[in-house]
């Protein structure tokens, strides 16, 4: 039945228009919702995932509606990394949010709004470990994964498609933070200590072989035996089980080498990795003896061959049975550019036989006569774990230099060694094929096949041993072992770099899952099959045999292969498997880890910040580092500063507290009240490993307030000035504001020193010497230029001083003064009572002459009436202020309120006239008897450049330089009175030396420098002194220093204007020395008590600062044209050639006789040495080389080049002098002796040109040798050119093809050069062992005693060694 149209189900028009409409309404109420999403403020959350080295250089960016749950924005990070939430903590981090260091509660439906979130903002969280434990990766099918979700997740998901990059084989720089999270891969790496790459990838190999792993684990560490440190089984152990437990990315290997017996020095040594693993098996088969373990490594590593020679006549084979611990394999062989494929190709060619035929026939002991033979090597056992080397270390002979091949070898997954160990006997020998025999490895050598006529009752094991337990169970029978020799490849050490250094990795199969990874010191990854192909090595271009010589790649340098056997092959060893000893080691590891962790948790929250104090009694800023817990509040951080600057004794703890302070500004930033109970993260805006400011530790005085510091405000040190006094008083500081004006900053003075503020003149130093007068009254203080710290000299007097222009002005020369004074202090030569009775004593003035001849008298009487040193200074100081008063009367500088009587200097401006200076000379000598005194009774003097000077004393000192304590910044008057703050900050700015170091090393205008290659002079051409053409301050007063000084020292402290030059600062010191400026010498002490001479008396003293060292010696000092010069005698045949004698000075222009004839009575009364001027000679000297020969009529600076601080050496004659003229030659000849091993004194050649042919005649003439059998040889390095005799036959370059000594190879164009000569006809003598040994230790001793090596090898490589004891046995006689 058709059913009628009015039954068909067509909807109704009614209902066709309602679900229209619904779906309208629901999209309108999406556009609505989406409307109103748009108007809610936006949160916007930056996060870094600290869980992770790959990842925690990168940012995850979420932007969030202000109304999110915090639950929500862990769903979308979880989602966005790959973690399961709730595996994972949020915690807020360096940004804007650091008040609540507390991590985010995950579950939390609170609003980011409501959790402190700020919407427009940027708000910084850290993804961090919840409760130590590593965030768990959502784990989704790998095969599934396609690249679009591996661009979503930055989390540590395996990447299969990156794995096999080439990035994984470089070496990687790593946080510390990067080894506190496990890798993904579940696997622990180890941290390179420094160069112990090689030892890691041993390590981590040994770890992942099931065998080895277990069978330490079964052996149990005996205290009470043997120190744990030096276990090395126990210490190994150990890092087993870290390896296997421990959270964290990478473990320390110290503990390991630590038990080696290797100090740190070990680290930076990069040795070989298949050396280390035979001398580390050495050593466990040490400690393992009379141990279940004893046979240990023996039965997992230990192979057998059998070299053997077979007579090819009668078929009589000669043999013995070798142990082998690994296979070196050759990847070239030796004259041949072509290098072998694979590694079954190279070791067939291991074990290829030679004949041996022509001269190197074999005597065959059956047939009695030498015979052609074949000579080789047969397998008879392969181990358990297989271990081969392949030797890409080669020697280029050519270049001399060791280098490596990197050419391509192959290697299988799975090696089939049956064909190696069954080998027909009889095959027919390949004379065209050998193998390296120059191979330096144990174990290398020539291999052939397996003989049919060896028998098992030789003892030899010829099969695998298929069960451990089983001793006696062997397969004998080649048949059988065919069928069970596949091994199967689990790890490929790889080196990267060249032979010169580079590093090592460890490619290793896991046989748990039967995945590869890569051991990269700290780094774990999983690579692929192709990443093992990577390490076959090769490269494209030509494969020349020494096209790889210096190149760096990536290859396999060592292979270990496992036998493919069911029933012995292991597994790792299950937690409850462990035994009872390897449980407890696991807690105990385990316990140390967590409260490492804790510790590591404390660390995290703890504030570091630097803490300055300045001591309220020592006026010393003192520095230290606070650390202090983030929830401590700050009044226990006071109480913690206050302990830590040791202030219990000295001040009360409420007379302390914290305040925020800028060190390099020296400006108190802000003060905390109210703040006791604030935790200290809150205070200092979180932990963070930097912070902008600093702390200061404030001190105040019991009667005193402390002052509140706001932020806004500038710091203010205010100087006041006492024109009258000529004095700088103590800094008091004010707080003010940039906006304030000069007049209401002069009423803010005024109250704070009760000065009144209509005279008041302020002057703002803004750096060093840049002086600026606030003159203007309405402009503010940052117009003006002030800033967070500064520092202002202020003055109110009523003087007419006021009215003149300021740098003309008392005021500007006060200050000027002020900021270019510098403290010294300056220690005394040593002053003998009665050693020295008669000294010269100059007085000299700077005004009129006429004055100096009426002032000075003649002394004379009996000895008990002279006059003391300090009644003379005295007297004469009256008489130099009387001279100054009556100059300052007749000047023309208008400073008429200057008052002499008060003043701390005095001004000298008139230049000294010729009477001034003949007067010097002719008409101030006084001669006078000087008298010791105590220190007690040294007057302080103060002067200008009128200076007492005294005659020439040859004493000399040599004492020790005491350090002294800081005192107060008020160099201009050292008795003004301090004035009280409660700021700390009274007696002393915080940077009070700060000034002088702004400008150090500027040039004056007014220093006139003298441009000499010489030393410079005291005086310029007229004789006058440069010193007293300017007006310095100099004031000098004794010093008491510390104890231990020295009996008969005397202290000055010196204040002096920093721009005086070197030479007047001498004269000023004259009276306080006793001697003449140029009869003392000055040197400058440094921080390691370590004396310079300070020579160039034209410079000033701007290098030098506050609180500087000096020592004054005795001695003549430089004038213009001079220089000083060490003598050195030269000695060519004593052990130790170069013996200083004497410190002389030559002259500009001076002949060598000349400096001779000046030598010889110096060289009488200090050396001893009574010589006449024909019989000695002077020569240059280079170090410890002798040079040219300097003639008797050559001229300093003309002929000779000569320079400060100058060396020359001193040669005593046998006879009379044979160089005459600069033509001739002088060399230093020396007779080897091969048949006795000794080398004859030196005999000097006189040669008149560069013949060789003339060398040979002069040779021939004093040794007799024929000339045809001459042959002689350049010394190589320092004088006297030592060499071992054993070594100086072959290793010299003997009887070079030159015709002519100054050409290549020699290179002899001056004298003293070292000539080696022989008898070609003589034979070397033949030295049994016991001789050999003998001589060695002979040379050796006597080569260590002249500083000279035994060898010349430009790099000498430390061997590699495990000290059972944990120590090295020091040997005197190695180098």
């Amino acid at each position: 039945m058709v059913p009628g149209e009015e039954n068909q189900l067509v909807p109704k028009e009614d209902v066709f228009w309602r679900c229209r409409q619904n779906i309208f309404d629901e999209m309108k109420k999406k556009f609505l919702q989406i409307e109103n999403a748009a108007e809610e403020p936006r949160v916007l959350c930056i996060i870094q995932d600290t869980t992770n080295s790959k990842t925690v250089n990168e940012r995850i960016t979420l932007n969030l509606p202000a109304s999110t749950p915090v639950r929500k924005l862990f769903e979308d990070v979880a989602n966005k990394v790959g973690y399961i939430n709730g595996t994972f903590d949020l915690v807020w981090g360096n940004g804007i949010n650091t008040a609540d260091m507390a991590p985010l509660d995950h579950t939390s439906d609170k609003s980011l709004l409501d959790a402190n979130f700020e919407s427009g903002k940027k708000n910084f969280l850290h993804l961090t470990d919840k409760d130590g434990e590593q965030p768990q990766i959502l784990l989704e099918d790998s095969s599934a994964v396609d690249d679009s979700v591996h661009d979503r997740f930055i989390g540590p998901l395996p990447r299969e498609g990156s794995v096999g990059s080439t990035s994984d084989y470089v070496s990687q720089s790593y946080s510390y933070s990067s080894i506190l999270s496990k890798s993904e891969t579940g696997y622990v790496g180890l941290v390179n200590q420094a160069m112990t790459c090689y030892l890691n990838s041993l390590l981590q190999t040994l770890f992942m072989t099931p065998e080895f792993r277990n069978a330490l684990y079964k052996w149990e560490f005996e205290e009470a035996e043997e120190d744990p440190v030096t276990s090395i089984p126990y210490q190994l152990q150990r890092l087993f089980v870290l390896l296997q437990t421990s959270k964290k990315r990478a473990i320390e290997t110290t503990d390991v080498t630590r038990s080696f017996g290797w100090d740190s020095s070990e680290a930076w040594q990069q040795h070989d990795v298949q050396e280390l693993c035979r001398v580390m098996f050495d050593a466990l088969e040490q400690k393992w003896k009379q141990t279940e373990q004893a046979d240990l490594i023996n039965e997992l590593y230990q192979g057998k061959l059998k070299d053997y020679v077979r007579c090819l006549e009668c078929g009589y084979e000669g043999w013995r049975i070798d142990t082998y611990l690994d296979i070196p394999l050759v990847i070239r062989p030796y004259g041949s550019s072509q290098a072998f494929a694979s590694v079954e190709e190279a070791l067939h060619a291991f074990i290829q036989p030679e004949i041996l035929d022509g001269p190197n026939q074999y005597f065959c002991e059956r047939c009695k006569k030498k015979c052609d033979a074949r000579k080789g090597l047969r397998f008879l056992h392969f181990p358990y774990l297989l271990t081969l080397q392949l030797k890409r270390f080669d020697f280029d002979y050519t270049t001399m230099h060791r280098i490596k091949l990197n050419d391509r070898m192959t290697f299988p997954e799975e090696l089939d060694m049956s064909t190696f160990i069954d080998v027909e006997d009889e095959k027919s020998p390949q004379t065209e094929s050998c193998t390296d025999s120059g191979a330096e490895n144990e174990g290398s050598c020539h291999s052939d096949q397996m003989s049919n006529d060896f028998s098992n009752d030789d003892g030899v094991d010829e099969g695998i041993c298929l069960e451990s337990n089983s001793g006696t169970e062997k397969i004998s029978k080649p048949g059988l072992e065919k069928n069970s020799l596949i091994y199967e490849l689990f790890s490929v050490m790889v080196h990267s770099g060249s032979a010169a250094g580079g590093h090592y990795y460890a490619c290793i199969k896991s046989f748990s899952d039967e995945q590869w990874y890569s051991f990269n010191d700290q780094h774990v990854s999983r690579i692929t099959q192709e990443d093992i192909k990577k390490t076959h090595g090769g490269s494209s271009g030509s494969r020349g045999y020494y096209s790889s010589a210096f190149a760096s790649s990536t290859n396999a340098y060592m292979l270990i292969y496992r036998l493919k056997d069911p029933a012995r092959n292991a597994k790792f060893l299950e937690v409850d498997e462990y035994p009872e000893h390897i449980k407890n080691l696991v807690q105990k590891e385990r316990e140390l880890e967590e409260q490492e962790k804790r510790q590591r948790e404390i660390e995290r929250n703890t504030c570091k910040i630097k803490l300055f104090c300045l001591h309220p009694v020592k006026q010393v800023m003192m520095e230290n580092k606070l650390e202090v817990h983030k929830d401590k509040t700050l009044k226990e951080a006071v109480e913690m500063a206050y302990k830590m600057m040791d202030l219990e004794e000295i001040i009360p703890l409420d007379c302390c507290r914290l305040v925020k302070y800028d060190e390099f500004h020296d400006y108190l930033e802000q003060s905390y009240e109210g703040e006791e109970e604030t935790p200290m993260g809150l205070l200092l805006g979180g932990v963070k490993s930097t912070y902008m400011f600093d702390l200061l530790l404030e001190t105040r005085k019991p009667d005193q307030v402390f002052q509140s510091y706001k932020p806004g405000e500038v710091m203010v040190k205010v100087h006041v000035v006492d024109l009258k006094a000529e004095s700088v008083a103590a800094p008091i500081t004010v707080r003010a504001y940039l906006n304030q004006t000069v007049t209401e900053f002069k009423q803010l003075i005024a109250k704070a020193i009760h000065l009144p503020a209509e005279t008041m003149r302020i002057v703002l130093e803004r750096c060093y010497n840049d002086l600026r007068l606030l003159s203007v009254p309405t402009k503010t203080l940052k117009a003006e230029g002030f800033f967070r710290s500064n520092k202002v000299f202020v003055e109110s007097s009523e003087t007419l001083d006021y009215q003149m222009a300021f740098t003309d002005s008392h005021l500007w020369k006060l200050l000027d003064r002020h900021a270019n004074t510098i403290r010294l202090f300056v220690l005394l030569p040593e002053q003998s009572p009665g050693s020295y009775s008669k000294r010269t004593t100059y007085q000299k003035a700077g005004g009129d002459s006429g004055n100096v001849d009426d002032d000075c008298e003649r002394v004379k009487g009996p000895v008990g009436s002279l006059k003391s040193v300090e009644a003379i200074l005295e007297e004469s100081t009256e008489k130099l202020k009387s001279l100054s008063l009556q100059q300052q009367q007749d000047g023309d500088n208008g400073d008429s309120s200057k008052s002499t009587e008060t003043s701390d200097f005095e001004n000298i401006e008139s230049p000294l006239n010729e009477r001034d200076s003949s007067a010097s000379v002719d008409n101030r000598e006084l001669e006078q008897h000087i008298q010791t005194s105590d220190p007690e009774n040294f007057q302080s003097e103060e002067r200008s450049d009128s200076d007492v000077n005294n005659d020439r004393s040859t004493s000399s000192v040599d004492s020790d330089i005491l350090s002294s304590s800081h005192s107060s910044d008020t160099l201009c008057n050292a008795d003004s009175a301090q004035i009280p703050l409660a700021n700390g900050l009274d007696s002393h700015s915080i940077t009070s030396s700060r000034r002088t170091k702004a400008n150090e090393g500027k040039k004056e205008t007014w220093d006139t420098a003298e441009e000499d290659s010489g030393t410079d002079s005291e005086y310029d051409e007229s004789g006058k002194s440069r010193g007293e053409m300017q007006y310095m301050y100099f004031k000098a007063e004794p010093y008491a220093a510390d104890e231990g000084s020295g009996e008969g020292h005397k202290w000055l402290m010196v204040h002096v204007d920093k721009r005086i030059t070197l030479a007047a600062f001498k004269q000023h010191l004259e009276p306080f020395v006793g001697v003449l400026s140029s009869h003392f010498k000055v040197f400058r002490v440094y921080a390691s008590n370590q004396e310079f001479e300070s020579v160039r008396l034209n410079e000033t003293l701007s290098s030098f600062s506050d609180d500087n060292k000096i020592t004054i010696r005795l001695g003549r000092a430089l004038k213009k044209g001079e220089y000083r010069v060490k003598v050195y005698q030269l000695l060519v045949n004593e052990q130790e050639p170069c013996k200083f004698l004497l410190d002389a000075v030559f002259a500009k222009g001076m002949t060598v006789r000349q400096s001779k004839e000046e030598l010889i009575p110096q060289l009488r009364e200090q050396c001893g040495l009574e010589l006449s001027i024909d019989r000695f000679r002077l020569r240059k000297k280079t170090w410890k080389n002798p040079g040219t020969v300097f003639l008797d009529y050559h001229i300093y600076e003309e002929d000779i080049n000569i320079s400060s601080n100058w060396e020359v050496f001193l040669e005593v004659l046998d006879g009379v002098e044979k160089m005459k003229s600069m033509s001739q030659l002088a060399v230093l000849s020396r007779r080897w002796r091969p048949s006795e091993m000794k080398l004859d004194p030196f005999q000097e050649v006189v040669l008149e040109s560069s013949s060789v042919d003339e060398l040979r005649e002069r040779l021939g003439e004093i040794s007799g040798i024929p000339l045809e059998d001459i042959e002689f040889a350049k010394g190589r390095g320092t004088f006297p050119c030592d060499i071992s005799v054993l070594d100086i036959h072959q290793d010299l370059d003997w009887n070079p093809k030159v015709s002519t000594l100054n050409v290549w190879p020699l290179y002899i164009c001056d004298d003293g050069a070292v000539i080696f000569y022989r008898d070609k006809t003589e034979e070397l003598m033949e030295l049994t062992d016991e001789q050999r040994n003998e001589l060695m230790k002979k040379e050796s001793s006597r080569l260590q005693k002249t500083g000279h090596r035994v060898t010349y090898s430009p790099r000498k490589e430390k061997a590699l060694k495990i000290y059972l004891d944990g120590a090295p046995n020091k040997d005197l006689t190695q180098d």
